[in-house]
């Protein structure tokens, strides 16, 4: 018997009336939309308990269950990584992530992840929601944004803080160093975003497709030709601030996907962290919020650029 990988799913007012096969397309990496559609026919993906077809329109807060058959199962091992942990107890751990660390095992890539190192030490205390290749893993930032994310060590954990964030109810800023100053302290981004057209990698503003993509922005300081601002999302789509930031013309320092503009710093990736996440926890209802310093990489660009800018 073939080996698979669960996902649980839940759409929002942002997806209402888009097809099933779509969505799950966009939301799960790696599977194609004819993949999807032939999974849909086998009846390995669920709706609120039920078989649906691929033109499925979806509502506002339905579940979705996919079983994706796997061939090749491959084993995901420990790895004793240190973690910078936050906060930790029985349901939730916090770690502020460094840059160049992929979040869960992919194809090609699949040691020296979050995962693996949450799997050392956790051990077995990890939900299993979204399968073996993401055991913990609610929410995701890039391999080059540093910063706060949370892993859940059980189900229960892992559907509240699901829930809050399918109804963008979880706090999260960021701070990014961007090109070109800005003439107004505060701006709001409101443009959906898709799989860009003709790279599937990649982002990109789509009005006709995207889902809708919500980020507002505040300057905390302007330089010559840059600017250091906090992000704050309203909605987690993938690449959201890197795709938001580049479409207004102030794409991220560093970023060597949505931007053609050279840097002045070496740099690995783009500057971008994730300084705060606040939610309320699944088991006390109590809300907490966690703030990751600035990384020293990033604290040196800015001093840089504040001497320059004198």
């Amino acid at each position: 018997m073939n080996k698979t990988e669960q996902f649980h799913l839940t759409s929002d007012y942002c997806d209402a009336g888009e097809r099933i096969d779509k969505y799950i397309s966009d939301e799960l990496e790696g599977y194609s939309r004819s993949f999807v559609q032939k999974m849909i026919k086998d009846g390995m993906v669920l709706v609120n308990g039920k078989a649906v077809k691929a033109n499925y329109k979806l509502g506002t807060e339905d579940i979705i269950d996919v079983t994706v058959p796997k061939l090749i199962a491959p084993e995901i091992i420990e790895q004793d990584i240190p973690l910078d942990i936050l906060y930790e107890d029985e349901d939730i751990i916090v770690v502020n992530k460094p840059k160049g660390m992929v979040v869960h095992p992919a194809a090609g890539h699949y040691e020296d992840t979050l995962v693996n190192a949450l799997m050392f030490h956790c051990k077995d205390q990890l939900s299993g929601i979204n399968g073996v290749m993401r055991p913990g893993i609610v929410h995701r930032i890039d391999m080059n944004t540093t910063g706060v994310i949370v892993a859940c060590k059980n189900d229960y954990a892992h559907n509240a803080i699901a829930a809050q964030l399918s109804v963008h109810s979880i706090t999260r800023k960021y701070c990014a160093i961007v090109h070109n100053p800005f003439s107004a302290a505060y701006v709001t981004v409101d443009a959906p975003i898709g799989r860009n057209p003709v790279d599937r990698k990649k982002m990109a503003v789509d009005k006709k497709n995207g889902r809708r993509a919500v980020t507002h922005y505040k300057v905390l300081e302007n330089f010559n030709k840059f600017a250091y601002v906090e992000c704050q999302l309203e909605t987690g789509r993938t690449h959201q601030i890197r795709v938001h930031m580049a479409s207004i013309g102030h794409p991220l320092l560093g970023d060597d996907v949505y931007t053609m503009a050279k840097s002045p710093y070496k740099l690995t990736g783009q500057t971008l962290h994730a300084r705060i996440l606040g939610f309320v926890h699944p088991r006390t209802s109590e809300y907490m919020e966690f703030e990751a310093p600035v990384p020293e990489y990033f604290e040196n660009v800015l001093k840089d650029l504040r001497m320059k800018n004198r």
